[in-house]
């Protein structure tokens, strides 16, 4: 939606003046990137205790969109219906295209069906069998393929709605803490829908942004009522929405922490490391987080018989602590 304090948001979540910010519609013509820290306690704990040199924590990349003719027509359709009523929210074609999204649609198919590509056809069945799902208010990720070359297909179109969302509703600094009628009624849609909303105020953490250190920023949104940054919340609730756990390794030139998706192997764990580990790994030495901080460092965790050996197919933990033992 245009005007809504992306571009605030963005430099507030990032500490920076990348995104500019205007009082005016789609203000933000080319797209701004940024990479952030993830704020991480324990790995900034790991490097305490076995005293590392550097902390490495895990990064995350914020991207605002490009403003786009055709998705701006779509969103000033939802801003013309929502008029700043909670009620609205309940309304299943509230994010409804537009004639002329739809007909994009159709010139797409027309032209795709002259196309002498053999996978049109197969692609062509997916799209058709997709229409009715979305016409009736669904989302692309709830569509189900049972068989594998549909599901490839469904994947190659790469559609919006077929990713995972992430809400955010930007509120005043009197709504920060609580939120309020419509950040509620937009919550209880999304959450419908399988996705995740967050309420945050975006003038607050562009204030608190202002404060060069973690902890005077905290006390200034401590005074709002919020215990965490908005970034924080943003990463976490990404993360979780993406399926993602962090591992770490540490020793004294490094503590740093990694991303894995939940439920992946010891193998592939050290595969985010160099991708020639995964296929030459032979063991893992590993510690949870909580047993390193119980043992008080990995020496007494080693001692204490905390420290395990596990093989490629050990399925990995968050706070999982690695010594990844590879072949040559």
């Amino acid at each position: 939606m245009p005007n809504v304090g992306k571009s605030t948001l963005f430099n507030a979540l990032t500490k920076t003046e990348v995104a500019q910010a205007a009082n005016y519609p789609f203000c933000t013509i080319d797209p701004n990137v940024a990479r952030v820290a993830v704020p991480d306690e324990r790995v900034r704990h790991l490097a305490e205790v076995e005293k590392s040199k550097r902390v490495i924590e895990t990064q995350v990349g914020l991207v605002t969109l490009v403003a786009m003719q055709k998705l701006y027509q779509l969103m000033k359709l939802c801003w013309n219906r929502a008029t700043h009523s909670s009620s609205s929210w309940t309304s299943p074609d509230w994010y409804a295209a537009p004639p002329t999204v739809r007909g994009s649609a159709t010139s797409f198919w027309t032209t795709s069906a002259r196309s002498t590509d053999p996978t049109i056809p197969s692609l062509l069945e997916v799209l058709k069998r997709l229409q009715p799902h979305l016409e009736d208010g669904n989302l692309a990720e709830s569509a189900k393929f049972e068989k594998p070359d549909e599901q490839l297909q469904f994947e190659r179109l790469q559609l919006l709605t077929a990713k995972k969302a992430l809400y955010l509703c930007n509120v005043s600094e009197d709504d920060a803490a609580t939120g309020n009628e419509m950040t509620e009624a937009v919550r209880e849609r999304v959450e419908a829908e399988g996705s995740v909303c967050l309420t945050v105020s975006g003038s607050l953490e562009e204030a608190a942004a202002s404060f060069e250190d973690d902890e005077s920023q905290l006390e200034y949104l401590n005074e709002s009522g919020l215990t965490e940054t908005g970034l924080t919340k943003v990463i976490r609730a990404s993360q979780e929405l993406l399926q993602l756990q962090t591992y770490y390794t540490v020793g004294e030139k490094e503590a740093r922490a990694w991303n894995v998706l939940a439920g992946s192997s010891a193998a592939v764990a050290a595969g985010v490391i160099h991708s020639d580990f995964e296929k030459l790994l032979i063991r893992a030495e590993t510690v949870g987080y909580d047993d390193f901080v119980k043992a008080g460092s990995m020496r007494a965790a080693k001692e204490k018989g905390l420290l395990r050996s596990e093989g490629k197919d050990y399925i990995c933990q968050d706070g999982d602590i690695f010594n990844f033992l590879v072949g040559k």
